[in-house]
C-alpha cells in the first residue's frame, strides 16, 4: 500500500469527524444520555463515559476544537515567522541580528517545553493556548524563510527588480515567496501534526482550553482514572489523535518527495530523454 493511500486513510479518520462535527452531533457533548460505561453500539458508536455522556459526540466536538486551535497556531506562527524571516534575510544589521537572536532564544528550549512554559505564563484558555502555539511554531518558519531569502535575494531576477526600484513588499510577494512555497508547504504539514500533539499535551496537563469544552488531551487525562472500568473513553480520543498526526506526517513525507527536484524522477517511470524522446 502506497504512502499516498495510507496518508489518505489516516487523514480521513482524522478529518471526517471534524467536518461531520461542524454540521451534526447526535447529542450535546456535556449531556448525560445513557448509563455509564456502555460499550459501542448503534445508539452510541463509541460507547459512553463514566458520566453516561456519548463519547462519539464528545470526540466530534473535541476533534473540531483541537484542529481549529492547531490550525490557528500553525498558520499564525507560520505567517509571523515567514515575514520576520524575510526581514532578517533581506535587511542586514541590527534588525536582522535582533530577529535572529529572538529566534535562537526560542529554539534554545525544547519545543513542547516552550509551549508548556508559555501556556503557564499566559494562563489556560483559548487565547493563552493559541498564543503559545503561535510562538511554538514561529522560530521554525522564521529560520526556513531566512535561509530561503538569503539565497533567493541574490538571484538575477531579484537584483533586477531592486535595480528598477520595485518595493520590497512587491519583491517579497512576487519574487521570493513563490520560490519558497514548496519547503514552506512541507513545513506547514509537519508543523500542524506537531501542533496537534502540543495542544493535546497542554490540555492533558490542564493548561489548555478549560471545561466544559471537551479537548482530546483533557479527555485522555480524565479517562486514565477509569481504565479499569472501560477502555473506550481513552481509546477513541487517542486513536483520533494518532490517526490525525500520522496522516499529516505521511502527507508531509509525500509532499517533500514530490516537490524535491532531486527525487521527482522517482515518480515518473518513463522520463523523457534530453532531446524530448521517450
Amino acid at each position: 500500500m502506497s504512502r499516498a493511500v495510507l496518508a489518505g486513510i489516516f487523514l480521513a479518520f482524522g478529518l471526517i469527524p471534524v467536518i461531520l462535527g461542524l454540521f451534526w452531533r447526535p447529542f450535546p457533548p456535556e449531556a448525560i444520555v445513557a448509563e455509564p460505561f456502555l460499550p459501542p453500539s448503534l445508539a452510541h458508536p463509541f460507547g459512553t463515559d463514566w458520566f453516561g455522556r456519548d463519547l462519539f459526540s464528545r470526540v466530534l466536538a473535541a476533534g473540531r476544537l483541537s484542529w481549529a486551535v492547531s490550525l490557528l497556531g500553525t498558520l499564525g506562527g507560520g505567517a509571523s515567522g515567514i515575514v520576520l524571516g524575510f526581514l532578517a534575510g533581506y535587511f542586514r544589521g541590527i534588525l536582522s541580528e535582533t530577529i535572529l537572536g529572538i529566534s535562537s532564544g526560542l529554539l534554545a528550549f525544547p519545543a513542547v517545553l516552550l509551549a508548556l512554559v508559555l501556556a503557564a505564563v499566559l494562563g489556560p484558555g483559548l487565547s493563552g493556548v493559541a498564543t503559545a502555539l503561535v510562538l511554538f511554531n514561529l522560530p521554525y518558519f522564521l529560520r526556513l524563510a531566512h535561509a530561503g531569502t538569503l539565497e533567493i535575494k541574490e538571484r538575477e531576477h531579484v537584483l533586477s527588480a531592486k535595480a528598477i526600484g520595485v518595493s520590497f513588499p512587491s519583491i517579497f510577494f512576487r519574487h521570493i515567496l513563490p520560490l519558497m512555497a514548496s519547503p514552506l508547504l512541507v513545513q506547514t504539514t509537519f508543523a500542524l501534526g506537531a501542533t496537534l500533539l502540543a495542544e493535546a499535551s497542554l490540555s492533558y496537563l490542564g493548561l489548555g482550553i478549560q471545561p466544559p469544552h471537551p479537548t482530546l488531551g483533557r479527555m485522555l487525562w480524565e479517562a486514565q482514572s477509569w481504565l479499569g472500568h472501560s477502555p473506550y473513553p481513552a481509546l477513541f480520543p487517542g486513536l483520533f489523535l494518532a490517526f490525525s498526526v500520522l496522516g499529516l506526517n505521511l502527507l508531509g513525507d509525500l509532499l517533500r518527495d514530490l516537490l524535491d527536484p532531486r527525487l521527482r524522477h522517482l515518480f515518473h517511470p518513463f522520463p523523457t530523454s534530453p532531446k524530448g524522446r521517450r
